[in-house]
């Protein structure tokens, strides 16, 4: 069991050539079927991927309806066939400071390439892998001051309720896949284990730590400390965040970045 980041805001492996960064993110999970957990900005991820001579997907899973997850999508649903997983709230408009910021494409057009399968609740979208659907929030969320939804024609703040992780069960404890975290890490976390029944020992992705003051991400470095095996934080945590949390955790924390690799085992043939 692996996952392999296809989009990020860096780079970090100097081959295959040519791999691309953008802001956004995109991630490859590798388990009894390929699962594409999000699909960057533009085209880049579908690139990447061919770059580094990747299995195809046979299901999309969409963290959340923001552009920087969903704009590479019909790269991917022209060239194959494919289900999509996600909460019904990511096919709303969205807007953030006045600009537009939600999926860049009609539901009519991804609807003519793909089934859409819209779900709350937590979905095991292949062995051993689910889709945790709309995450309770007994912790602080990381929301986007000024920013809302247009839900029935009408105007209203966007608690980014969509906002969905990946949690993948492994012989040591869970594999938690995020995308944005908008719905807080720790109720991420504590959802995931909720789900699975077992406890998260790898976190990998974008953990919206950027939204968090100084104290509070270090209250959130300890607790980590304390609780994961390994994190490989990327994209809206921060690059600052980043080598902040590998300086406290060390070895715990992998830099990660476009073409990425990283690798649960799981020798449970349960």
């Amino acid at each position: 069991m692996e996952v392999v980041i296809l989009a990020d805001n860096k780079v970090v492996n100097l081959r295959p050539q040519g791999l691309k960064a953008e802001w956004g993110f995109s991630t490859l999970i590798k388990a009894k079927e390929n699962i594409l957990f999000d699909t960057g900005q533009t085209g880049v991820a579908f690139e990447n991927m061919l770059l580094l001579k990747e299995d195809k997907p046979v299901k999309v899973v969409l963290s959340h309806g923001h552009y920087d997850h969903t704009g590479g999508l019909m790269r991917f649903l022209r060239t194959f066939d494919l289900e999509i997983y996600a909460h019904p709230d990511a096919f709303l408009p969205r807007f953030y400071r006045g600009d537009y910021i939600g999926i860049p494409f009609k539901r009519g057009q991804i609807l003519a390439y793909a089934k859409i399968i819209e779900h709350k609740e937590p979905v095991e979208v292949t062995k051993k892998v689910w889709a945790l659907g709309e995450i309770p929030r007994k912790h602080k969320p990381a929301l986007l001051s000024d920013s809302y939804i247009v839900r029935d024609g009408e105007k209203e703040f966007d608690e980014i309720r969509d906002d969905q992780s990946i949690a993948i069960r492994t012989e040591n404890g869970i594999a938690l896949i995020l995308g944005c975290c908008h719905a807080g890490l720790r109720n991420t976390v504590e959802y995931a284990e909720e789900v699975v029944g077992d406890e998260v020992k790898y976190v990998v992705g974008g953990t919206h730590l950027i939204a968090l003051k100084r104290n509070e991400l270090l209250d959130t470095i300890s607790w980590l400390d304390k609780k994961v095996e390994l994190i490989a934080p990327c994209h809206c945590t921060g690059l600052e965040n980043e080598f902040l949390i590998k300086s406290k955790l060390g070895d715990k924390c992998k830099i990660v970045g476009v073409g990425s690799v990283v690798k649960f085992f799981n020798k449970s043939k349960n």
